[in-house]
């Protein structure tokens, strides 16, 4: 085997003459000299021909085992010849080993670029510092740089938003769906910046979303043309708040021949009144009866459920609620959110036990009945109620019913996947409540033509559900005759937005993975400090970073 020399072993390929290498306890120093053909004018292209002058630049190689390796490299200024340039020297730059303006080599560059897309800033130069790397967050960060994004936008695009901040920051992806690959981040969720973006990315025939209104309107203006799909996805998942709405509203009609159903037999109680009964005074009692006040003193002056939402820091719906609904009403709903817990399906024979001993009864051998009947809870939980049934607060024996989720879960699913016992309970709810039976029937059709994409039935189906259906079906029903196109287009075609929330997904992965490094304070110069997590950012980095502080997400594929 032919011996190897030193620039073969330390710039291979590369056009430079080692002169001397000077080894110290943690340092390699390597003195070098430029050998390869006079460069090129970086304005002009011409060829140099003469030698202005020689200077030595330091640059920071990849280290060498344990020992940081530095290379003294001297490099030759050159005249510019041609008279129309405006350029009159400069310096040649040597491939792959230096570039303009850089402290360390291309081969370092690399590596530092790729340790600060994996890790971010603070991290990645802790991990600099362990592999003998003089490599400090700032210039990490300043190493990302933004990927291109085409001129015209993608045949089929993806659109969706996503959260810098739960509530209070919303920025849009763009994704191309068919390669399944992030295309560009868009600072808010505004029809206006999309259009902006489709206008001048033009070329999307194809244009998947959610329900959101204003990527629609974003679409008519900028791109009338390109063919809207709504997700499939959301459909259903409108179609089940529907359903589960519908299923609240008729809860009193699964309550009824819940409650005439015999209670399992317990010892005959003495003859004794309880005291009359009151609601607790929980903290969610006390605010919904605080928050009931408020919004009926501003409704009697004349305010909108928009002022007023504004005032109490509410959402819309919720004041309409507290406005259309009673006082009773609200707040027994808010006494039924307490949890049930272990208690409740004992909750009938402690008061019956209650009642016998005429409220003589010790708490401890109330928790040792029942534990003999299984209770599994704490003996504090079986004191407090006791203590309620003296105080007048117990709250009354609940039917067992299924909740509204738990019954829209029965609906949604397909039928073959119900257990025995989970059919058998859906039966009796459809036979105590016809509402509920043509909302199941409703939802079950409409679940059948998005799973099988039967989008010629989409409009029979509206019919239908428009003549005699609840209140929230046909609400939902109406929405989907406003969305006509884009909602058969869903149904018809197989283009959907599961892409899209994917990379949703991720980005709520990478934000919960880096939770607490963002600097402490805010910076004068964000746009070094931005990139505070597994990030690479993207066009319009600028306009972004003031929605996030200390982190960006990482998207494109790695």
């Amino acid at each position: 085997m032919a011996s190897k020399t030193v620039e073969d072993v330390l710039f291979p390929g590369i056009g430079v003459r080692v002169e001397r290498v000077s080894d110290s306890s943690d340092t390699l120093v390597v003195e070098a000299v430029s050998t390869g053909r006079p460069g090129l004018c970086p304005d002009c292209r011409k060829r140099a021909r003469r030698v202005h002058s020689s200077y030595q630049r330091a640059l920071d190689e990849r280290p060498l085992g344990s020992r940081r390796v530095v290379v003294r490299l001297r490099v030759r200024r050159y005249f510019c010849d041609r008279r129309s340039c405006s350029r009159r020297t400069f310096v040649e730059q040597i491939a792959g080993l230096t570039e303009r303006h850089s402290r360390s080599s291309t081969g370092l560059t690399g590596w530092l670029q790729s340790i600060a897309v994996e890790l971010g800033g603070r991290p990645a130069a802790r991990l600099c510092r362990r592999l003998r790397v003089a490599a400090g967050r700032t210039r990490l960060l300043r190493l990302l740089t933004a990927p291109p994004v085409q001129d015209r936008a993608l045949r089929v695009l993806g659109v969706d938003e996503f959260a810098f901040r739960k509530g209070c920051a919303y920025g849009t992806v763009l994704v191309d769906v068919e390669a399944g690959r992030v295309v560009d981040v868009l600072p808010d969720r505004t029809s206006e910046t999309f259009a902006a973006w489709l206008t001048e990315h033009p070329g999307a025939e194809i244009i998947c979303r959610d329900r959101a209104t204003a990527y629609t309107k974003a679409v008519r203006e900028a791109a009338p043309n390109a063919l809207e799909v709504a997700d499939r996805w959301h459909l259903l998942q409108n179609l089940s708040a529907a359903v589960e709405k519908t299923c609240h509203q008729h809860r009193d009609c699964l309550r009824k021949p819940a409650e005439q159903e015999t209670v399992p037999p317990v010892p005959k109680p003495v003859p004794m009144e309880l005291p009359v009964p009151e609601l607790p005074g929980t903290q969610i009692i006390e605010r919904t009866r605080h928050r009931h006040e408020d919004v009926h003193r501003l409704v009697e002056k004349g305010w909108t459920v928009s002022a007023i939402a504004r005032r109490l820091n509410l959402d819309r719906k919720t004041v309409r609620r507290f406005r259309d609904t009673d006082l009773d009403q609200l707040l027994a709903s808010a006494r039924d959110r307490r949890p049930n817990g272990v208690r409740e399906p004992f909750k009938a024979y402690l008061n019956a036990r209650f009642t016998e001993t005429q409220g003589k009864v010790s708490g401890t051998r109330l928790f040792l009945e029942v534990r003999e009947r299984g209770y599994r809870g704490s003996r504090q939980v079986v004191r407090k109620h006791l203590a309620a049934l003296r105080a007048g607060t117990a709250e009354p024996v609940r039917a067992d019913i299924p909740s509204p989720r738990k019954i829209t879960s029965w609906i949604m699913r397909p039928r073959e996947t119900l257990t025995e016992s989970q059919d058998k309970r859906l039966l009796e709810v459809r036979l105590a409540c016809p509402d509920i039976t043509r909302a199941c029937d409703l939802a079950r059709a409409f679940a059948d033509l998005v799973r099988h994409r039967r989008g010629y039935l989409l409009l029979e189906w509206i019919r239908q559900a428009e003549q005699d259906a609840p209140k929230p079906m046909r609400g939902f029903a109406g929405s989907l005759r406003q969305d006509l196109d884009a909602v058969t287009a869903g149904l018809t075609l197989p283009w959907s937005s599961g892409v899209v929330e994917g990379h949703v997904n991720r980005v709520k992965a990478l934000k919960r993975a880096m939770y607490g490094r963002a600097p402490p304070g805010p910076d004068p110069h964000p746009a070094m400090t931005c990139t505070e997590s597994r990030i690479e950012p993207f066009p319009r980095l600028s306009r972004m970073l003031e929605f996030g502080r200390g982190w960006w997400f990482r998207l494109t594929d790695g």
